[in-house]
């Protein structure tokens, strides 16, 4: 079972926290080392539920419902920027006294998490870079998911639907994934007229919108932790970005993920902990 623990973020919004699993007992007085997972765009915490779970083994491992994601708050007038999610992120690791700690981010949690680690290198020990680019995506890639939104077949009769439209019959995908529609699937809530979205998606596209424009190498170079970079090997970030992205991290290192998409840690868990354990555990004989 995973606790909730409340946070407050920037400008009031209320948080919700998981822990998934009983913080180590090794026999010591030392805490933990701690473990912050941001989910990406549309995500929620209970994506990370099984990093987490095998985490917690040897860490305080806790991830967040990012504003407007999950449980976690969604004012209609709340801002959406850069600056509100890396604050919601630097607050809760104040709060739940998790500092200096690891930051593990997805996508768009990815991006919150080198500006964080950019911003309070006090806070941040470790990193790890899970398929984001850091490359300005433009104003295309922005219309192409508003179109993509006004697809969906909402309301979905039953999470069956959910499971067979993300994972076979959006014009997203490729080839079909079923891990992909299982994703999805978690981020539905049953309303009397079917499952729609926790998540408003008009939020969405306002959260995007605050980075797609821009490009992040600068805040990338500013990170002076140990960092890792992963992407799928079919995933958004390409090889070549991910090498440089590397290449300007003070202290880069890179890992793929084969058989895998975007959604790295979803789509192969147990591949995807087979390259991140290695890179934590340089962190705890540093």
């Amino acid at each position: 079972m995973a606790r909730r623990i409340d946070v407050t973020g920037a400008d009031g919004v209320r948080l919700a926290a998981w822990e998934f699993g009983d913080p180590p007992k090794d026999g010591s007085d030392t805490a933990a080392p701690g473990v912050l997972l941001l989910h990406g765009l549309m995500g929620r915490a209970s994506h990370w539920a099984p990093t987490a779970r095998r985490l917690s083994a040897r860490y305080r491992a806790i991830a967040l419902d990012q504003r407007g994601h999950g449980r976690s708050d969604k004012p209609p007038q709340a801002a959406f920027t850069r600056d509100a999610y890396v604050n919601d992120a630097e607050a809760a690791l104040e709060q739940l006294d998790l500092g200096p700690t690891v930051l593990i981010g997805h996508a768009m949690g990815a991006l919150t998490a080198w500006q964080l680690a950019a911003k309070r290198p006090d806070l941040v020990r470790g990193l790890i870079i899970c398929d984001m680019r850091a490359s300005a995506l433009g104003a295309a890639s922005q219309r192409v998911w508003a179109e993509w939104f006004k697809a969906w077949p909402v309301p979905f009769a039953t999470l069956a639907d959910v499971r067979k439209w993300f994972g076979e019959d959006d014009p997203w995908v490729e080839r079909p994934n079923p891990a992909r529609g299982a994703f999805y699937a978690e981020v539905m809530a049953e309303s009397p007229d079917g499952w729609r979205p926790v998540f408003d998606p008009d939020q969405m596209l306002r959260s995007r919108e605050t980075w797609v424009y821009d490009a992040h190498w600068e805040e990338l170079a500013q990170v002076r932790c140990p960092a890792l970079v992963v992407r799928g090997l079919d995933g958004e970030l390409g090889r070549a970005e991910a090498q440089e992205m590397v290449r300007v991290l003070p202290h880069g290192q890179y890992a793929e993920v084969a058989d895998a998409g975007h959604l790295v840690h979803y789509d192969q868990p147990e591949k995807w902990l087979s390259v991140i354990e290695p890179f934590l555990d340089t962190l705890t004989t540093d």
